[in-house]
Parts: C-alpha cells; structure tokens; sequence
C-alpha cells in the first residue's frame, strides 16, 4: 500500500515580505506540482529527484513527518518519494508545496483525513526549518489551492472568480534564498520603523484593492497594482537588475504592469496583460532567453489518495 499526493506551486500577487509584518497577501495556486508518495518502512527516509539544499533540503521533511508522527500518534517509519515541476529558488513554492505534498500523503497513508489548516499547519514545521521566519501564505495557497488573501493570524479569505484568468511567469535565471531576504527586510525596518510600517499598511490595502481587480477580471487595473507593489518591493531592496530588466522586457512587449513574485534576490515575476496578449508576450520573453508560461488561475489545492 501507498499513498500518492500532489500540491500546486504558487505566486504571491500581491503583499510578499510585508505579509511577515501583518500585511494582507494575496496569493494564486499555480499549476506546476509537487508529487510525493509515501510508503511504510523501517526507518523514515527520503527520496528526491529535486529538493532544495540536497540533504539540508531533506530535514524539514523528516522533521515535518516526526512531528506528525508525535501529535497524531503514529508510526514514523515512512519512505517519501518526491518529484517536482517546480524550480528551486525561484519564487514558486518549491518547499511549501513539497511539504503540503509529504503532509499530505504521509496522512493519508496513516489514515488520517486532514483538513487543509490542519495540512499547512503541520507543512510550516518545515517551512520553518526552510526560511526561518514565513509567513504562512505559502503552505496555506499550496494547500487550499486558489487564489487567496492571508494575513497571520486572521481566517484566509477566498478570492472568488467567475472564470479563469491569466498570469504570466518569467524566471529570472537567478536563484535566491528566501530565508536571506526576509532577514534583509527586518533590517531595513528596524532602520526606519515608521516608513517601513507606512509601507506595510500600503501594500495591506494594495492586496484588498488587487483582489477585487482580480475577482471582476480587471486586469489593467491589476496590472497598475502590481507596479505599484513592484516600487514598494524596490523600496526595501530586494528587487535586482535581472529582475528589473525582466520586469521592463514584459512591460515592452504590451504587459499591464510586473512585479517580482516572491523573495526576490533573483526569482520570478509575474505580469498581466489583455486577454489573448499572453501568449505573444511569453513567447516574446523566451525569444530572449527568459524561462516563461501562462498560468491559468485558479488551480486546485493538495490532493491525495491510495494505491494498493
């Protein structure tokens, strides 16, 4: 018997960095998976064809599984299997949707039925381990699927949509470390603590307004939302060149605005456009030696199920 799990990777809209500091976020599941499968054995164990930090990547998993093991009361030995679509250090959820997954699958292998808090709650064991200090938007939208606004400590709110809509994705080509940047941005605050908190209600009132845009399919709108946020971001240093000459190759071939998604340091972006315009856009991007797709949201959350 085994069981088979599958999470989304995910874009912060709108809201990354000043989310750690109360901010609401707005976050879309996006349609790269993260696939594991878990199995009984004698002792935990992991298998991985792509795990951020290659052993360093391994603990948060066994330490997410031991600390399921305890709660729940249940036999730690497992076997986990993971494979990925996801690109490490780029922005997209790589480790929040590998943990989902492993929670996921290693649960329903034990015959628990989680709910998807449940589920992210016990992925942020080693979301932790990864990044230091998340959030939480991450496993959350890796887990519910969607597209969602967070804001520690506050229920998660569903961003309704009558429809599908378009993100484009670009990678940077250069990878960063989340747990570097987020421990760049507290030092900025405590430099100038009330310019950085101005900008934290800022970008709390930008996420609410880029979930309406998004919700009534006003991309145009949303596209001056996500520039915005691409200014604040700037702000506190942890946009670069290669992410800013991304941000102007999209923006020159018709896109409504861009911004970094995630970290930054390196990474992705994310940009929008008219409908129809995504495509000539992207294939734009990699005539320039970009990695770039659209994603149509929304996008399911974690799933899992049993093989015999």
């Amino acid at each position: 018997m085994r069981a088979i799990a599958e999470a989304p990777s995910k874009a912060i809209v709108t809201g990354e960095h000043f989310v750690v500091h109360g901010a609401w976020a707005l976050a879309a599941a996006l349609p790269m998976l993260v696939r594991v499968e878990a199995e009984s054995a004698p002792t935990p164990s992991v298998v991985s064809d792509r795990v951020a930090g290659g052993s360093r990547g391994i603990l948060p998993i066994l330490k997410t599984v031991e600390a399921m093991a305890h709660e729940l009361s249940f036999d730690p030995g497992v076997r986990v299997k993971v494979s990925s679509e996801v690109p490490e250090g780029a922005g997209l959820g790589s480790s929040a949707a590998t943990l989902v997954a492993v929670v996921s699958a290693v649960s329903r292998l034990r015959g628990f039925k989680l709910t998807p808090q449940e589920v992210s709650r016990f992925a942020m064991v080693g979301e932790r381990e990864v990044h230091g200090r998340p959030s939480g938007v991450d496993a959350e939208i890796c887990a519910r699927g969607g597209v969602l606004l967070f804001r520690p400590g506050s229920p998660p709110r569903e961003v309704p949509l009558d429809g599908t809509r378009s993100l484009m994705v670009a990678f940077s080509g250069s990878r960063r470390s989340t747990r570097v940047q987020v421990e760049n941005v507290a030092k900025v605050r405590k430099k100038s603590m009330g310019a950085f908190d101005l900008l934290v209600a800022e970008a709390s009132e930008r996420s609410l307004e880029a979930a309406d845009t998004l919700s009534k399919g006003d991309l145009r709108g949303l596209g001056r939302l996500l520039s915005a946020s691409q200014l604040a971001l700037s702000r506190i240093g942890v946009s670069t060149r290669s992410l800013e000459g991304l941000i102007a190759a999209a923006l020159s071939l018709g896109a409504y605005g861009a911004k970094l998604t995630g970290g930054g340091g390196g990474g992705s972006i994310i940009a929008v456009a008219a409908r129809g315009k995504e495509k000539s856009i992207v294939s734009g991007l990699r005539g320039r030696g970009y990695e770039a797709f659209v994603a149509e949201v929304p996008v399911k959350g974690a799933r899992s199920w049993l093989e015999r």
